[in-house]
């Protein structure tokens, strides 16, 4: 697969799960993922381990309906940028919220060693409060 198939396999599947089961499955041990300053859940994290425990379990337990919807994608290199829009409604608050959102994916030799985020924050953060 090319790194764009790869990267857009994370996104569209036919499921949530089947996403994070082609993430986990071209992830590398010690893939950096880092979260936007700002962000409700930002920081850098090392493993899928990590990712999942400080990113993807709080989304699905703090959210309805929470995901990223790609526009479209620039992949060149080692390098694939896919940009579009989040949207969710906050459980506690029951405020939805869009935001423009891009992410940046470096791959190696078929596994994706790092992921960053860039997001308008304060549109999530709003439907937080």
């Amino acid at each position: 697969m090319t790194n764009l198939e790869i990267v857009k396999s994370t996104y569209e599947g036919k499921t949530s799960e089947e996403n994070g089961k082609n993430l986990a499955a071209y992830a590398a041990a010690d893939i950096s993922w880092t979260e936007a300053k700002g962000f409700p859940y930002a920081g850098t994290y090392i493993g899928l381990e990590e990712v999942i425990k400080n990113v993807f379990s709080r989304l699905g337990s703090e959210w309805i309906d929470y995901k990223f919807t790609p526009e479209d994608y620039v992949a060149g290199g080692d390098k694939v940028v896919a940009y579009g829009i989040y949207s969710g409604t906050n459980k506690s608050t029951g405020k939805p919220f869009e935001a423009r959102v891009a992410h940046i994916w470096k791959l190696k030799d078929g596994k994706i060693i790092s992921f960053e985020q860039f997001v308008d924050s304060q549109l999530v953060n709003n439907a937080m409060k």
